[in-house]
């Protein structure tokens, strides 16, 4: 069966258990997923300890709690034409809830429907698998990096087996700034207990793995749409080369299948200009900061630079947020990622 065309499951009122402090069984709750989930941060709300607002019929919104504040992962999970429903309900439980990695048009919902500044936290980028190719002088560091590579010996597989992927992912954390530490909640975990849908192509030189990728499905009323590479790891051997490599091999192989989208995710801190009357002065003040000042402390210039290669369409990705400065929200979903 070709992979781009999964059926959804029937939401089925069995004899599971509620699943993450919600109404919904964890099969109810995929059945929303596979219906409704039509962007890349979908997929990463099933990730562990997250909590669930489920109204059956409906839909759910995805969030975690920390020192009281309520902080929502991506778009609701429903059909655009209930969102006033499920956002209503929301919050009147939850009166000051932030959330973080929603597209442009739950912002703008938001922030007319809830007064809530929408500020701008960067871009996600989706990429037209029938139209993509390697051509094109923007690709040149791509085609250059494969090239290499292939030069090299290096050889991608897809496969699902084998654990050697979790030492070579404890020796690349060990080369991070935050050593030892996997960032989760915005970026979701390597290993979930749910991975059904998920693709995971290595990298490999003379057998020894250098590199993989793990690549998340994002769906649209039952069907696989696209994919996003929500895990990456690779050998300082061939630091940026393996990832466009793995990339490519992938893109080709979804392609292939009749895939129509991959997204590459987050590029933080990449800002439209001038910015928008919804958003936060000082919060996007702030952000821009950041961006200019401290690449030191992790490389946004770098993601952006190699998502950038790909030549992809960029859809600008927002934080919404109650107060002007949401300062205490975001220490909390800085310790909800782990960073400290």
């Amino acid at each position: 069966m070709n992979k781009a065309h999964i059926n959804v499951t029937d939401v089925c009122h069995d004899a599971e258990e509620a699943h993450g402090n919600g109404i919904f069984t964890l099969s109810e709750r995929i059945a929303y997923l596979k219906k409704f989930g039509r962007h890349s941060m979908a997929f990463s709300g099933l990730q562990p300890k997250m909590r669930y607002f489920d109204i059956y019929g409906v839909g759910y919104i995805a969030f975690r709690k920390q020192w009281g504040t309520v902080v929502c992962l991506g778009d609701p999970i429903c059909k655009e034409e209930d969102r006033d429903q499920l956002v209503d309900a929301f919050m009147a439980k939850y009166k000051n809830p932030i959330f973080v990695q929603v597209t442009e048009s739950v912002a703008n919902f938001l922030h007319e429907k809830i007064g809530f500044y929408a500020t701008q936290c960067g871009k996600d980028t989706f990429i037209d698998l029938d139209t993509w190719s390697l051509s094109g002088k923007k690709k040149q560091v791509i085609r250059t990096a494969i090239n290499h590579a292939k030069k090299e010996g290096v050889t991608v597989k897809e496969s699902y087996g084998g654990l050697e992927y979790r030492d070579f992912s404890e020796s690349w954390l060990k080369t991070r700034k935050c050593k030892s530490r996997e960032i989760i909640f915005l970026i979701r975990p390597m290993e979930m207990s749910y991975t059904e849908g998920t693709r995971r192509f290595f990298a490999y030189h003379n057998d020894e793995m250098i590199g993989f990728i793990f690549f998340d499905p994002v769906y649209d009323n039952g069907n696989i749409v696209g994919y996003v590479p929500n895990i990456s790891r690779a050998s300082e051997k061939f630091p940026s080369g393996i990832f466009y490599h793995l990339m490519v091999e992938a893109m080709e192989t979804f392609k292939e299948e009749g895939v129509p989208y991959i997204y590459l995710g987050l590029s933080p801190l990449v800002l439209d200009n001038p910015a928008k009357a919804s958003e936060s002065k000082v919060l996007r003040w702030m952000i821009e900061q950041v961006a200019k000042y401290a690449n030191s402390l992790y490389n946004f210039k770098g993601i952006e630079f190699t998502k950038s290669r790909f030549r992809g369409n960029e859809e600008a990705t927002y934080v919404v947020h109650k107060r002007m400065m949401p300062a205490k929200e975001f220490v909390s979903m800085f310790r909800l990622c782990n960073v400290f």
